[in-house]
């Protein structure tokens, strides 16, 4: 079931957070720079995988940590932007909704073989990679709404708020 709240991400309490990146994101802007000041060894880790394989627009990429309460916080890194450029001087480009829509797949697969109960993301891919939402929504309908899983969409970002998630299958 897919349902939009607003609030802070952060604060959810689905068993995975899910968000868009770029092959060689910064992690310096937006949701990907709240994450990384919250869970550091989230873009180290990052770095380090992609240095034995480049990581490809359409992938995903997914991550566990401990969070300050000493439970595991796991992360889907969903790759939907393409690179400007290459090697060092790469920078995140747009997104592309043919990229959103096999990340999505790939998360629908990832939420499946893990038996995920809970999985919460932001309006994917619309603000550095400047896709419309009315282009995306559909997409997470598509790939997402089917599976027997709560999907909280951050529609609002609400910095500190936590939303009333309304969770059928506590973690």
């Amino acid at each position: 079931m897919i349902r939009e709240v607003e609030g802070d991400i952060l604060l959810s309490r689905a068993q995975v957070i899910a968000h868009g990146i770029a092959p060689q994101d910064p992690f310096d802007t937006g949701l990907a720079l709240a994450l990384r000041e919250r869970w550091p060894s989230l873009v180290a880790d990052y770095r380090h995988a992609a240095h034995g394989e480049a990581h490809k627009p359409g992938e995903i990429w997914c991550w566990a940590g401990v969070d300050e309460n000493g439970g595991v916080r796991s992360i889907v890194n969903l790759l939907t932007q393409d690179s400007l450029h290459s090697g060092h001087a790469a920078k995140p480009g747009k997104a592309s909704l043919t990229n959103v829509g096999h990340a999505l797949r790939g998360l629908a697969k990832y939420i499946a073989s893990e038996n995920i109960r809970s999985v919460a993301l932001p309006r994917l891919a619309t603000g550095v990679g400047a896709l419309d939402w009315s282009d995306v929504k559909p997409l997470i309908e598509k790939y997402l709404g089917d599976l027997n899983v709560d999907v909280i969409v951050y529609e609002v970002y609400r910095k500190g708020v936590k939303a009333e998630e309304k969770l059928s299958l506590l973690v």
